[in-house]
């Protein structure tokens, strides 16, 4: 659901503070829904009581809202359990966390259980995410918590151990070992965040790496992967990176059907091994292995290398055990890497960020993360195929420093991965929300603009292409691709295909050398010009009609109240025939007197009244620029640009909150409300100035000074 202004803009302030302080890193994580792991445990263990999470209670609304919501039939013989209800001697962890213990219960998240099953591989990653002080036997609260990565932050996620259960058995996520339950736990924690189990149907294996982790996945279709895929694999896995992979499925209907091979359509698998062996009859010819993982925990690849097959037996024990062999309905199998590429279409692979590495031995990749926002009529502008509003879209400056040191390479280039991911889509599905289809495009500076921080304008994007783009615009949670361009200065345009749609994103830009990206956020300044008072017995034939109404409503003191205003000026803009407008409303006019209101009588004099009439002249004339049509409107995406001619430098967030405040429900602004925007601008730009002494860009003000300052403005 869109942010009101105040709301949206307060808790942005807010996340940057929090981030200056340190949260939301590793060290640091923002406690999600406020809540403190070990504050609540101590005051468990304090009154002797087991911990309930009101905040995600174990109810129907946790579960879902449609297919395990009130109206299902599933859901009416679930029961929440804890642990100690449903087996004897339960253990958060049996024999260390590994790929077994995660098996798919009746929810469609096999995208995140492959995910866990990658984590298992690397202790570090996994037990960060699961923190290992957690047991069912020492001081035990019925608390447990585990930590996520959730756009740009590190949040700790609290959950109590209640877990659905049907029959005494776990309805979700659970582990080959009856009284284990960790993956469960930690499937409920990732609920939890999400805002139902529901929620959790049906994703991207990526997704839920990404949350692990906080890194960048790159995909490779297995019709179009590159000749050193192999390489890359067995590359990716020794540096720790996680890889998920699938067959797709061409008929929805069939998503999940077995195939004659064991293997499953439309199912995510993990991949956690990538080996070579020699077969005895062989003399130098190696075979390449993938080992993988069906998160089902069993339903088996029946091909070459399959658990007993006849290939094991060309292989020396020592060989088996080096590979783990061994013949179990596990869920784990081999493959020959060429039955691999011949079966699966998709291979991801998350590469870790430098805060998820274990050490310097691993290369780590510079990143930078820029949030954003899409704001219908603002900065929603859509793909380049609309040329009207595409340049209105969020933009960043990307600076590209270093070259890479490749000895095979003869070029002078940077690789770099552009990461766009839109925020919360996932959270908001019972409110009817889907993924936006989203891609971004790479325009490169001209040297002469190079350092210029200032928005690209539309005619810039008009006579330049791009230099690089997203492959697609696709429905996906997130957009990457790898770049390779000349070192240098460019600006990134994400954006939604269509335009007017509203949404948050972040940006990442990840390269193995110094680069930096930002946004291009417009100084704010005002330009104040004064317009130069009419010399005596130069007054022109418009001056002398406004004199003549003014006296006469004014009457003898000269001075006039807010509606004494309206009357005025609704009398003098209606003799402007080009001006299509119902005039100026009470409120604009009562904004205008304590704009012009000098000596604070609440009352405008006939000297005032003409410093104030010159103003909406000039406003007049760029309105009239805008509205080509004469409809007595400009729409919100020339708003833009009429506030920069009237001498207004803002930023996005601030075009932002214009257009939701003085935009109606098609977009359109109309004179009166043009006119008591600039107004708005220029009376707290010239509030602002008044404040600050110093001319240093800020103020400090008492409650009384803010009160006094916004509510008479």
């Amino acid at each position: 659901m869109p942010y009101t202004p105040s709301g949206f803009f307060c808790d942005r302030l807010i996340r940057e503070r929090e981030r200056r302080d340190g949260e939301g890193s590793l060290n640091k994580p923002v406690r999600f829904n406020g809540q403190d792991y070990n504050t609540l445990r101590q005051e468990c263990l304090q009154r002797k009581g087991l911990f309930e999470d009101d905040s995600f209670p174990a109810t129907v609304e946790s579960l879902g809202f449609k297919e395990l919501g009130h109206k299902s039939n599933k859901v009416k013989n679930i029961v929440w359990k804890r642990p100690k209800e449903i087996c004897e001697n339960p253990q958060f962890i049996v024999g260390g966390a590994s790929r077994t213990d995660i098996c798919q219960g009746d929810l469609g998240d096999c995208w995140l259980l492959a995910a866990i099953a990658c984590l298992t591989l690397n202790e570090k990653l996994l037990y960060r995410v699961v923190p290992q002080e957690q047991s069912y036997s020492e001081n035990y609260a019925g608390i447990f918590h585990f930590q996520f990565w959730r756009y740009g932050d590190w949040v700790d996620v609290v959950i109590d151990d209640r877990i659905p259960t049907f029959n005494n058995q776990l309805v979700f996520t659970k582990s080959a070992e009856r009284n284990e339950f960790w993956s469960a736990l930690l499937e409920k924690a990732y609920a939890k965040l999400h805002g139902s189990y529901e929620a959790l149907k049906g994703g991207n294996t990526t997704e839920a790496m990404e949350d692990f982790t906080g890194g960048v996945t790159e995909f490779y279709e297995m019709k179009e992967a590159p000749k050193e895929l192999y390489k890359i694999m067995k590359k990716a896995l020794a540096r720790g990176s996680l890889m998920g992979c699938s067959i797709d499925s061409l008929v929805p209907a069939r998503f999940e059907t077995r195939t004659v091979t064991g293997l499953v359509k439309g199912h995510a698998y993990s991949v956690t091994a990538v080996e070579e062996c020699k077969p005895s009859q062989q003399k130098d010819n190696k075979v390449r292995l993938v080992r993988l993982r069906n998160p089902w925990g069993q339903v088996e690849w029946n091909g070459p290398w399959s658990d007993n097959s006849k290939e094991w037996a060309t292989i020396s024990k020592v060989e088996k055990d080096k590979l783990q062999h061994q013949s179990a309905e596990d869920g784990e199998f081999w493959m020959s890497f060429e039955d691999f590429k011949k079966n699966y279409t998709k291979i991801e692979i998350c590469n870790l960020t430098p805060d998820a590495l274990e050490d310097d031995k691993i290369h780590k990749w510079t990143v930078s993360v820029n949030e954003g926002r899409w704001v219908r009529g603002c900065s929603a502008g859509g793909c380049r195929n609309y040329p009207d509003t595409f340049w209105t879209n969020p933009q960043y400056r990307l600076r590209l420093l270093e070259e890479d040191d490749d000895p095979d390479d003869n070029e002078v280039v940077c690789t770099f991965v552009v990461a766009l991911m839109q925020k919360n889509r996932r959270k908001e599905r019972k409110m009817g929300a889907n993924l936006f289809t989203i891609g971004f495009a790479i325009y490169e500076v001209p040297k002469e603009m190079h350092g210029n921080k200032q928005h690209m304008q539309k005619d810039f994007f008009l006579f330049n292409s791009s230099k690089a783009r997203s492959k697609s615009y696709i429905n996906l949670r997130e957009v990457t691709q790898r770049f390779r361009l000349s070192p240098g200065e460019y600006v990134i345009i994400p954006s939604t295909y269509e335009p007017h749609q509203e949404g948050e994103f972040i940006l990442r830009v990840f390269s193995e050398k110094r680069n930096t990206s930002e946004e291009i956020e417009n100084r704010i300044e005002a330009d104040h010009p004064v317009p130069a008072p009419a010399s005596a017995g130069e007054e022109s034939e418009e001056d002398q009609q406004f004199r003549t109404i003014f006296q006469e409503i004014a009457g003898d003191d000269m001075e006039i109240t807010a509606n004494e205003l309206k009357n005025v000026l609704n009398r003098v803009i209606t003799k402007h025939k080009d001006l299509s407008t119902e005039g100026f409303s009470l409120e604009s006019c009562r904004s205008m007197i304590a704009l012009m209101d000098m000596d604070g009588t609440g009352r405008l004099n006939l000297q005032e009244f003409r410093h104030l009439w010159n103003k909406i002249k000039q406003w007049q004339g760029i309105f009239k620029d805008y509205d080509a049509d004469q409809s007595g409107s400009i729409n919100s995406y020339e708003m833009r640009n009429a506030v920069n001619d009237a001498g207004f430098r803002l930023n996005n967030q601030l075009y932002d909150i214009i257009t939701m405040r003085y935009a109606n429900e098609n977009m359109n602004i109309d004179f009166d409300s043009f006119i008591s925007c600039l107004v708005r601008l220029e009376a707290m730009f010239r509030a602002f100035q008044a404040f600050d002494q110093d001319g240093d860009g800020t103020i400090r003000l008492s409650v009384l000074e803010w009160l006094q300052l916004t509510m008479y403005a």
